[in-house]
């Protein structure tokens, strides 16, 4: 795709009831863009197409080849929402697929899969706004490229406790010869990532590996952090969920928004945004909308970038 593909693609749809633009070539109808998605600052279905066409450079390259798991909100964040893994059946000719076989439903599921910016503004006209990826990538289902912790703090713990049991937990893996690489949720808590991109891995080491970091948190921190997914033994405590590493389990992509009040987006950072935030107790040092996410991006590039490169084996025993 060259860089004028790309700004052309990125131009804010035209307000209205319904239009049409053309995206890679292709066309795309569009409808209902003045829809409020976001009530609390009237954000609409047109600014989530845009925001996706223009963050497609730095989210791309995490959807494509990964199956897709949509989340899509019709009537706003505020009102029923459904998750959808199967490819609607009214779906573009263009839009790619991906087979996945489900024990649950004994027979193959047909995920989306993103592989261009016309398939991401289709996605956000039929009110996806977040998109759940698979650890793993078509083909090889059965192989995550990257082991993740979900870090979710049970009230009153907030923003800043996920802050400092995620750093000790960056210090640990450190130790065991691991890089590793944050992102915000988009919501309360933060995504650590542990890249891969190894053929000699497969979900159950990942999960019991992940699993086996979580329980030593918890034993050194057992006032602050807990391995168990049980609502009610979480208040007051990050939640370390260390259960994503599944190979039918999805986690926000990196960049995707999030229905909260706000478009907050699952963003990622870097570590010394971290330690800045717990050093001077400002959690909102790490959330953003999709304006300060663009910015971000424009200035920055994509922080996650290296996930999807670096190459490491998970450590023997």
């Amino acid at each position: 795709m060259t860089a004028a593909t790309s700004r052309r693609a990125a131009a804010a749809p035209a307000r209205g009831e319904r239009t049409s633009i053309v995206v890679d070539n292709k066309r795309i109808e569009l409808s209902n863009l003045d829809k409020v998605l976001y009530p609390a600052v009237g954000f609409t279905k047109g600014q989530v197409i845009d925001y996706y066409l223009r963050i497609a450079p730095a989210i791309l390259p995490h959807l494509r080849g990964r199956p897709l798991t949509l989340k899509r909100y019709p009537s706003g964040v505020n009102e029923p929402f459904f998750y959808e893994k199967r490819c609607p059946a009214h779906r573009p000719t263009w839009v790619t697929t991906g087979k996945v076989w489900s024990g649950r439903n004994d027979e193959y599921i047909n995920y989306c899969v993103v592989e261009d910016q016309a398939t991401l503004a289709w996605l956000a006209n039929i009110a996806c706004l977040e998109m759940h990826t698979l650890l793993s990538k078509l083909p090889d289902v059965g192989r995550p490229t990257s082991m993740v912790f979900d870090l979710d703090p049970g009230a009153p713990a907030g923003m800043l406790d996920s802050i400092r049991v995620t750093l000790r937990m960056r210090d640990m893996l450190d130790r065991l010869g691991l890089e590793s690489f944050v992102k915000t949720s988009g919501s309360k808590g933060l995504h650590l990532w542990v890249p891969l991109n190894t053929p000699r891995v497969t979900f159950d080491r990942t999960k019991q590996f992940a699993h086996a970091i979580a329980l030593m948190l918890v034993r050194d921190y057992p006032n602050e952090v807990t391995a168990l997914m049980r609502k009610d033994l979480r208040k007051g405590k990050v939640f370390v969920d260390w259960s994503q590493n599944d190979e039918h389990k999805t986690t926000a992509c990196a960049y995707t928004p999030r229905a909260r009040e706000e478009p907050t987006v699952s963003t990622p950072l870097a570590w010394e945004e971290l330690e800045t935030a717990l050093r001077k107790k400002d959690p909102s040092r790490v959330s953003f909308r999709t304006d300060q996410v663009l910015r971000r991006v424009a200035t920055r590039g994509d922080l996650f970038a290296p996930v999807l490169k670096i190459e490491q084996q998970l450590p023997d025993g």
